[in-house]
C-alpha cells in the first residue's frame, strides 16, 4: 500500500490526482478506483495498477 494526499479531484468528472508521500510522484485516480469518497487534501492509502496511460491509483481509501 502507498500513502499519499489527494492533490486534485473533480467529483463531477470522476477523476483526479494523488501525490505519493514517499516518491513525490503524481498518479491518476478514477472514480472507479475509489473505495471511499475523497476530496482535495485528504490523506489516503492506495495501490498502483497499470492503466492505459501509465500507473493509476486504485483501491483508494481514506486514512
Amino acid at each position: 500500500m502507498n500513502n499519499g494526499k489527494v492533490k486534485f479531484f473533480n467529483e463531477s468528472k470522476g477523476f483526479g490526482f494523488i501525490l505519493d508521500s514517499d516518491s513525490g510522484k503524481e498518479y491518476f485516480v478514477h472514480s472507479s478506483g475509489l473505495i471511499d469518497r475523497i476530496q482535495e487534501n485528504d490523506e489516503v492509502t492506495f495501490t498502483l495498477t497499470e492503466g492505459r496511460k501509465g500507473l493509476n491509483a486504485t483501491n483508494v481509501k481514506l486514512v
